[in-house]
């Protein structure tokens, strides 16, 4: 078992919670997940429309941050947190954000497998620090590449 005392653990292995460590992993995913996004993203549109295709268990379902009366059907998520952090929420209530939505999401339609190497402990940091960096800076990342998207450029980020 391990101890969130152990500096090992805090870096690598996951997240503490009253001593115990959290670490969500394929198992831990309840359906459905309805996964929150930025639908003024075309770089978070390319992977919504994706997922959408694979849902064929339809176990999946999508929110778009923007849509009018999100704020009155969802009053407990805070829209500019959602526009930071990708957030799902499980069929069971827990909210998981980041890499661990995006895992959820994919297991949701099937692929989970696939994301499953970036939730192992060595790789875990990288992969979280790699979508914090791209969460932070998708806006520029989509303006600067628009041409390839397809799309128009998303709108300025939100404070």
């Amino acid at each position: 078992m391990y101890s969130c005392k152990d500096f090992f653990v805090q870096r690598f292995v996951g997240k503490c919670d009253g001593g115990q460590v959290l670490v969500f992993k394929r198992e831990d995913v309840r359906f459905p997940v309805t996964l929150f996004y930025d639908g003024g993203c075309p770089i978070c549109m390319r992977e919504i429309n994706w997922l959408n295709r694979k849902d064929t268990r339809r176990r999946l379902r999508l929110v778009d941050i923007n849509q009018e009366g999100f704020h009155q059907n969802y009053p407990d998520l805070e829209p500019a947190a959602l526009d930071r952090l990708i957030h799902a929420k499980l069929g069971d209530g827990r909210i998981v954000t980041g890499m661990d939505a995006t895992l959820a999401a994919w297991e949701a339609v099937g692929l989970g497998a696939w994301i499953t190497p970036l939730r192992w402990p060595l790789l875990r940091p990288l992969a979280d620090f790699g979508y914090r960096h791209f969460a932070n800076n998708r806006h520029t990342l989509a303006r600067r590449f628009a041409f390839l998207l397809g799309n128009p450029a998303c709108p300025p980020k939100r404070d």
